[in-house]
């Protein structure tokens, strides 16, 4: 990846674009010239395209030591053996106006301006270290919000890192945008362009005490201080692009914003590309004994530059839309495991709105409005229309890579089965939901648009397949219980990205995986090793089916020679019970059954469901769900690689992990995958999935950035 650092240049380059590009581009004069003059700007002054650019989307991260906050021990953190610590997440407002300048693809530098800052997850995660050896300490809280200073933690809110102008003596500070008051001076730090992703990267800042905070805290002296540090990472979209000859502004183009999936364009992506733009609520609709049943309302954006289809059933080309609920809790700080608490059926699109949401919507021909999604357009469905049971049908239906399912069977009659409060929607025990049962816990909800229309046009235009970035995710306060809860958001939208991304950003490696490239959806390795107490080290794996057909159905995990393995664990979400016209074999439903664990071998452990052969509704991870594989063990980490074996076609692959000791011995022969025979019941005319290819795609995926739609938008229109 091609990154170019900040160079600093001159003054004028930096005024340019902040007052309109009303002066030439490298300081030429503008008065009249000689010849001699006009032959120097012909031959020295630059020729290409400047861009101004803003932040779309961004994360930023603040690690304070509460001791130095607090006047004690003011020595380095490398020196003292027990370092106090708070990490403050934040994600950058949407649109914030901290402008750069980009010339030819290389950072000129940023522009006077301000980024403001959203809490995340209630912004604050701690721990207490011991820095001789990086482990928890005994004692740490699993919260310091409160142990922050009063001015800063009554600020948190309205925090912003500003650019400030030049001849101030600092450049970069933080301070609360409302009253102005700076907290802290940012000094030392690095900027990182990257043209290619067009994102922003602020590296090595260090938080200084400013005067004014110093005076507010009573110690005047401590003005200077270095109490921490600061990063910053953002998806920059251009606001406006100057065409430059020779030092001169020749035209100037003022792009739309568009919010887009990754990197803002001035153009939509090729192709169609219906994403989540955003998840508005998650509300309850009903319970029974030991669950709830939720819905989880959704803002679809057309990011293409092409109409998607819409239309209603019995038609069949139109995006479905499965829902789900995660959770982040165990460990000292709440972030050991990430696991899925509850699906959803599919809610069958029908109607587009043409909303003007996602920053730019055309309705023009071809586009037919209503039966189709034009280009930039939104269309909402609140969460009472997505958790109507009336309007959304099994999962079993649809090949989730292609969108394809059929309108005979009708995969939406419901004629033949009766309703409880909790059938077809997001179900959720209550246990998993009650927060004294939960503490510290937090919650993310997480929609998916699967449209054949994308299939379609990927099959004719091979470089325009946009069927990866459907996914979108965002995270969820829970209260009351113990039967009725409400949830609150907790931060912005994150677009483009499964849930299992955010468990990223607590330090987990999260890997992407596609088994047959063009031919079948990708996959999610996550894993996490932590080391709750001396000499013990637990192992916790998430396997993330995002749109995988031929679906997962073993994992296994080497084990080093001699290494001790205890409390072998394992979780899945609940599934849905057997209804008549869900298209799963045997009438019951998918299987609820634990995958088996085999130790025998003692250079590994494997869990596996039944093979596709023996039960076709065996418990695979099939796509839009999560499955978790977690243990103790006695030796410390290792790369190694774990092998994957398939459910419906394929053969196994290996996926690199961490694992307790060299790895194991040799390597594993998993369940062998069957080849798929006639489903008893009807399925979908869908195209075959083939054999995986000899070597699969396994890429890291980018570090989430949270993504939200304009603050202010109209009202979803009464559907018919």
């Amino acid at each position: 990846m091609l990154k170019k650092t900040l160079v600093i240049l001159t003054l004028p380059l930096l005024s340019l674009l902040a007052i309109g590009v009303a002066t030439p581009l490298w300081g030429v004069s503008a008065q009249p010239a000689s010849q001699t003059a006009r032959s120097a700007v012909a031959t020295d002054a630059p020729t290409g395209t400047l861009q101004k650019m803003i932040v779309e989307n961004g994360s930023v991260t603040m690690d304070l030591d509460l001791n130095r906050l607090s006047g004690i021990g003011l020595q380095p953190m490398s020196e003292r053996q027990n370092a106090d610590t708070t990490t403050l997440h934040f994600s950058a407002g949407a649109n914030s106006f901290f402008p750069i300048l980009v010339f030819n693809d290389q950072l000129r530098g940023p522009v006077p301006g301000s980024m403001a800052l959203i809490p995340v997850e209630a912004a604050v995660s701690a721990s207490r270290t011991d820095s001789s050896r990086g482990e928890p300490a005994a004692g740490a809280s699993a919260s310091q919000a409160t142990r922050l200073p009063l001015q800063l933690g009554a600020s948190l809110k309205q925090l912003a890192v500003e650019k400030l102008p030049s001849g101030q003596g600092v450049d970069l500070a933080v301070r609360d945008s409302n009253t102005g008051f700076t907290f802290f001076n940012i000094q030392g730090h690095q900027y990182d362009y990257d043209p290619a992703a067009q994102s922003l990267a602020i590296t090595n800042g260090k938080l200084v005490i400013s005067k004014e905070f110093a005076q507010a805290l009573g110690r005047p002296s401590d003005a200077g201080s270095v109490v921490g540090t600061i990063s910053v990472g953002a998806v920059m979209q251009p606001t406006e692009i100057t065409q430059v000859a020779n030092g001169q502004p020749q035209s100037t183009v003022m792009p739309p914003m568009q919010h887009a999936a990754g990197p803002a364009t001035p153009t939509l992506v090729p192709g169609p590309d219906v994403i989540v733009g955003e998840i508005d609520s998650i509300e309850q609709a009903g319970n029974d004994a030991t669950s709830v049943g939720l819905g989880v309302g959704t803002v679809s954006c057309n990011n293409g530059d092409q109409p998607i289809d819409w239309h209603p059933l019995p038609n069949t080309n139109h995006p479905v839309i499965p829902q789900n609920l995660y959770r982040m809790s165990g460990g000292a700080d709440n972030t050991e495991r990430f696991e899925q608490i509850g699906q959803s059926w599919m809610k069958h699109a029908f109607f587009a709105l043409e909303e003007f949401i996602c920053g730019t919507c055309n309705t023009s021909p071809p586009c037919v409005t209503g039966d189709q999604l034009c280009p930039g357009c939104a269309d909402t469905y609140v969460a009472s229309l997505n958790y109507d049971q009336d309007l959304i049908g099994s999962r079993a239906w649809v090949n989730p890579f292609t969108g394809v399912f059929p309108s005979n069977p009708d995969p939406n009659n419901h004629a033949s089965h009766n309703h409880t409060g909790t059938s077809h929607r997001v179900t959720v025990a209550t246990s998993d939901l009650i927060p004294a049962q939960n503490s510290g816990a937090t919650y993310f909800a997480e929609a998916d648009y699967i449209s054949p229309t994308e299939y379609t046009w990927c099959q004719a235009h091979p470089g325009q397949c946009n069927m990866y970035n459907n996914v979108s995710y965002r995270p969820f306060t829970v209260s009351g219980g113990p039967t009725n809860f409400t949830f609150g958001a907790a931060g912005p939208t994150v677009r483009t990205q499964p849930a299992i991304q955010t468990w990223a950003l607590t330090g987990a490696t999260v890997t992407q995986v596609e088994p047959d490239p063009g031919n079948d959806g990708i996959w999610f390795m996550g894993y996490k090793v932590t080391n709750p107490s001396a000499g013990v080290w637990h192992y916790e794996y998430a396997l993330y089916n995002q749109n995988l057909d031929r679906a997962i159905q073993s994992f296994t995990v080497p084990v080093g020679p001699g290494v001790n393995v205890t409390n072998i664990g394992f979780h899945a979400p609940p599934q849905q019970p057997g209804f008549a016209n869900d298209n799963i074999p045997g009438g019951n439903g998918y299987s609820s059954t634990p995958w088996d664990v085999d130790t025998t071998d003692p250079d590994f452990i494997t869990w596996s469901t039944e093979t596709f052969a023996t039960n076709q509704s065996a418990n695979a991870i099939r796509f839009g769900t999560l499955y978790n594989f977690r243990f103790d063990a006695d030796a410390p980490p290792q790369t190694a690689n774990s092998t994957v074996g398939y459910f419906k076609t394929g053969s196994p692959m290996t996926v690199e992990i961490q694992a307790p000791g060299q790895g194991g011995g040799g390597t594993p022969t998993p369940t062998p995958t069957a080849t798929p025979s006639p489903t008893v019941t009807p399925t979908p005319p869908v195209t075959p999935t083939p054999s995986a290819t000899p070597t699969a795609t396994v890429r890291p995926t980018p570090t989430p950035r949270p993504n939200p739609i304009p603050r202010e938008r109209p009202t979803p229109h009464p559907r018919p």
